[in-house]
C-alpha cells in the first residue's frame, strides 16, 4: 500500500540546525557545494546548487538521483549570534567558566555517568580544562622566570654602586611576572583557532550554565525556528526534512516536540522527517535541569507524526556514537518506542583507507564528516548518503526503509537525573 512517505519526492524543504558554531552560515553552503559535487562524481548522479534570495540564509538544490529529479530548498536556522555573545567574555571570565562548568558536571554526577557511555566525547570535554590549566601554568612559570631574571639583573647591575633593591625588588618581580603571564595568556588565546581550548570551554559552559535548561534568548530563537518549520509544513511540498547536527540535535528535538504537541504538523501535509547527526544530547540531558529536553525526548520517541533517524560513527570522538539518546537519558517508555532509528556512518568502512588515515586525527573535521562526501559507500540502497537524503527523490523513511538499528547501539539507561517537565 502506497503511503505519503513512500511516494516520490519532487519538492522538499530542508532546515539545517547547526551546533554551537560562531561561524557565518555561508560556511555550510560552501561545504554543501564542494562536497555534493564530489559525492555526485563518486556516486554517478547530478547535483547543483544556487543561492536563495530572502531574509533567511539558504540555497536551492536541483538533483537527478536514481533516474529521477527533485528540487530542494535548504535553509540554515541561524543562532551563531547567540553563540558569539556567549563567547564574549575575557580570559578571566573563561577561567571562571572553567571552574563553574567542571563543578556542574562533577557535583551533579553527570561526568561519571557520561564516561560509562563513551570516553571520546568526555575526553573532548576535559580537553579544554586541561589545555587552559596548562596554559595558565606555563604563563605563570614564564612570568616567574622573566620577573626573577629581571630583578636578578638589576641587583647585579646596581651592586657595584652600593645600591640595593630592597622592598622594590619583589614588587618589580611581581609586576613584571604578572605582565608577562597576562601577555602569554593573551598569546595563547590569539592562536585558539589552532588549539580550540577557549572555543570548547565556551561550548560546554553554555550547556552547564543553566544546568541543562535553555537560556531565554535561545528559547525565543527556537520558537522562531518552529514557526519557520510550521510555515513549510503548510506549503505544497512533499517532504520537510529537519537536520540537527551536534548540539543542534537537542534543539531540534525540542522544536519538533513543540510543533507536534501544538498541532502544527498537519495529518495531510508534507512528510516530516528528522535526521540527527553527530549528536551530543547526553551532555545536556544528563544535567539536573534538563527536564524539558528529557520530556521532549520521550515524547518524540513515541510519535507517529515523523520519522527520526540518528546517525553517528564510533570514529567521531566528539559525538556519543551509537547511543540511543532516549534510552541512555533514562526516559525511554516501557513500550511503544518508535524512534530514533540508530545507525552508524561507519567511517572506517565508508571512507577509503587513504582518506581515513588523513582524517582520523582531525577530530573536528571528522565531526563534520556526516555533511561530507563518502568515497567508499557500499552498494546498498539503504546506505547513508547525506546528499541523496537532502536532495534525492525519496523521503528519509523510504530511503532507509528496512534498515535495522546498529547492532552496536547503546540503549541502557545511564543518567541519574530522569525528571521530566509536565
Amino acid at each position: 500500500m502506497e503511503t505519503a512517505a513512500s511516494r516520490p519526492v519532487k519538492t522538499r524543504r530542508v532546515f539545517y540546525l547547526p551546533g554551537y558554531d560562531p561561524i557565518h552560515p555561508r560556511r555550510y553552503r560552501e561545504l554543501y557545494r564542494k562536497e555534493s559535487k564530489q559525492q555526485a562524481a563518486l556516486s554517478g548522479y547530478e547535483i547543483g546548487i544556487k543561492p536563495r534570495q530572502g531574509k533567511r540564509y539558504g540555497w536551492d538544490v536541483g538533483a537527478r538521483i536514481e533516474g529521477r529529479t527533485a528540487l530542494s530548498s535548504v535553509e540554515v536556522l541561524v543562532w551563531s549570534d547567540i553563540v558569539r555573545t556567549s563567547m564574549n567574555g575575557g580570559i578571566a571570565a573563561t577561567y571562571a567558566q572553567l571552574a563553574r562548568t567542571a563543578w556542574t558536571y562533577i557535583a551533579s554526577g553527570a561526568l561519571r555517568r557520561l564516561m560509562w557511555l563513551r570516553k571520546g566525547p568526555v575526553i573532548a570535554a576535559l580537553y579544554p580544562v586541561g589545555m587552559l590549566l596548562l596554559q595558565l601554568v606555563l604563563a605563570v612559570v614564564a612570568g616567574r622566570i622573566v620577573g626573577s631574571a629581571l630583578t636578578f639583573g638589576l641587583t647585579v647591575g646596581l651592586h657595584p654602586l652600593g645600591i640595593g633593591l630592597g622592598w622594590v625588588g619583589p614588587v618589580i618581580e611581581l609586576v613584571v611576572g604578572a605582565a608577562v603571564a597576562v601577555a602569554a595568556l593573551r598569546g595563547f588565546r590569539r592562536i585558539d583557532n589552532r588549539l580550540y581550548a577557549y572555543y570548547l570551554m565556551h561550548d560546554y559552559a553554555f550547556a552547564a550554565r543553566w544546568n541543562g535548561a535553555n537560556p531565554p534568548a535561545l528559547e525565543a530563537r527556537m520558537d522562531a525556528f518552529g514557526n519557520a518549520i510550521a510555515a513549510a509544513l503548510a506549503e505544497d511540498v512533499d517532504e520537510v526534512l529537519v537536520i540537527g547536527h551536534s548540539s543542534g540535535a537537542h534543539l531540534a528535538v525540542s522544536i519538533l516536540a513543540d510543533l507536534i504537541r501544538d498541532g502544527k504538523v498537519p495529518a495531510n501535509g508534507p512528510v516530516l522527517s528528522f535526521l540527527s547527526l553527530g549528536q551530543v544530547i547526553p551532555m545536556m540531558s544528563f544535567l539536573p535541569a534538563a527536564d524539558r529536553l528529557r520530556a521532549d525526548l520521550r515524547f518524540l520517541s513515541t510519535t507517529d507524526r515523523l520519522t527520526w533517524v540518528d546517525v553517528t560513527a564510533p570514529g567521531d570522538g566528539c559525538s556519543f556514537a551509537l547511543c540511543d539518546p532516549v534510552a541512555v537519558s533514562g526516559v525511554a517508555p516501557g513500550t511503544g518506542q518508535r524512534w530514533p532509528l540508530v545507525l552508524s556512518a561507519a567511517f572506517t568502512q565508508t571512507l577509503r583507507d587513504e582518506t581515513w588515515n588523513k582524517l582520523r586525527w582531525r577530530f573536528f573535521r571528522l565531526h563534520f564528516q556526516y555533511l561530507c562526501a563518502f568515497d567508499d559507500l557500499p552498494d546498498d540502497p539503504g546506505r547513508y548518503d547525506y546528499f541523496a537524503i537532502t536532495a534525492g527523490p525519496q523521503t528519509l523513511a523510504a530511503r532507509l526503509a528496512g534498515r535495522k538499528p546498529s547492532a552496536s547501539r547503546i540503549d541502557v539507561a545511564a543518567s541519574s537525573h530522569t525528571s521530566m517537565a509536565a
